[in-house]
């Protein structure tokens, strides 16, 4: 199901972002096999939810796992 998909692909995300913080929307989007705007989409679904935070620069940045 389409909720369930969601879920896989937010918890694929989390995970590579705890690995690597300094990773790129374009890595991950190819890493994961979605376009770079699903990564958005997801980034975004996973920053409402309280799970990630970026900090630092929009270039130089980081990803912060909270949950």
């Amino acid at each position: 199901t389409q909720e369930t998909t969601q879920e896989t692909t937010h918890e694929k995300i989390f995970t590579l972002l705890k690995a690597h913080p300094a990773i790129t929307r374009r890595e991950l989007a190819v890493k994961i096999g979605i376009t770079d705007d699903g990564i958005k989409y997801h980034l975004n679904k996973l920053k409402l939810s309280g799970r990630i935070k970026h900090t630092g620069p929009t270039k130089a940045g980081q990803w912060e796992t909270l949950k």
